[in-house]
């Protein structure tokens, strides 16, 4: 049994109570899966060991009160406060994800350096942490559905942009060329982000759960770190190689190359105090518990 509030939970958490049914509502934290268990039966479980101090007395409080207690784990607050964060961890996964494709229009020369980047090299390894956050909260199925909404997303962005430059411009506007131009470059790279994104991020989900797993859910720094070092250079090589081969010589392609896996790098290793900041303020305005 759990000995201490720092405890992580590393199997199971408590999600909240159905006081209808007398039931306990608990998630699968490796596959996100919820399921509901009878309280009196949740107490003689293997289940009950793997929660925190703080889960185990709201468990004895609801039980021993026949399910009149309130605690701080209703399923009606909790379910709404729970499904919000992760709605807004979807958006900005979204938002940046979009945000990087489209900017990738444009190429920066970084003279002090001498090299070439995109725009949303900066921000893109912003949407690891994100998927690292909803792997950490909801499990792997949730963070898997939230990065196939991603790419549902991106494939209809391409097709609503590829149907825009079939339309017939006016006769003279001075922005049609260029529009038709910049629209065709984004398509090429909808298509490489879409294939980079999709890989890299399920490598990045299956890695995280993985050594959360391996690990008994200890060193959030290491499985965030590791999950993102490898899926980093996957999505580099494929989105580089998709969106420029043929517009570039193979060389300038392995430099963008080398220069985004050195970047996104180094924004992966700072990924690791939000990852542990988000947690925290998680753990206390929606589960409850009290941070580690």
């Amino acid at each position: 049994m759990a000995d201490g509030p720092g405890m992580e939970n590393s199997r199971y958490k408590l999600l909240g109570f159905d006081n209808h049914k007398s039931l306990a509502i608990i998630m699968v934290i490796a596959t996100g899966q919820v399921i509901r268990i009878k309280l009196e039966n949740l107490l003689r479980s293997e289940v009950v060991d793997d929660l925190n101090k703080s889960e185990i007395r709201e468990v004895y409080k609801k039980y021993y009160s026949g399910g009149t207690a309130l605690t701080a784990y209703e399923v009606r607050d909790r379910h709404e406060r729970s499904w919000l964060i992760y709605v807004v961890l979807n958006l900005m996964l979204f938002a940046i994800y979009i945000f990087t494709n489209i900017s990738a229009a444009k190429l920066v020369y970084i003279e002090y350096f001498d090299v070439v980047v995109t725009p949303g090299v900066f921000l893109y390894p912003l949407t690891f942490l994100m998927v690292d956050m909803l792997n950490e909260f909801y499990g792997f199925r949730l963070a898997r559905k939230a990065i196939l909404f991603g790419f549902a997303s991106n494939a209809f962005i391409l097709v609503l942009l590829s149907g825009s430059s079939w339309l017939p411009g006016l006769s003279g506007w001075k922005l049609d060329g260029p529009y038709s131009e910049v629209v065709s470059h984004v398509l090429a790279v909808l298509v490489a982000s879409s294939v980079s994104f999709v890989f890299s991020e399920y490598v990045n989900s299956y890695l995280l759960c993985r050594i959360k797993e391996l690990t008994n859910s200890r060193y959030l720094f290491l499985r965030v770190f590791l999950s993102t070092f490898f899926a980093v250079i996957i999505d580099s090589y494929i989105f580089c190689f998709i969106a420029f081969y043929g517009k570039m010589p193979v060389s300038e392609i392995l430099n963008i190359v080398y220069v985004q896996i050195v970047i996104k790098m180094c924004f992966a290793v700072f990924n690791v105090l939000p990852a542990y900041g988000v947690r925290a303020l998680f753990r206390k305005y929606v589960t409850g518990a009290q941070p580690a």
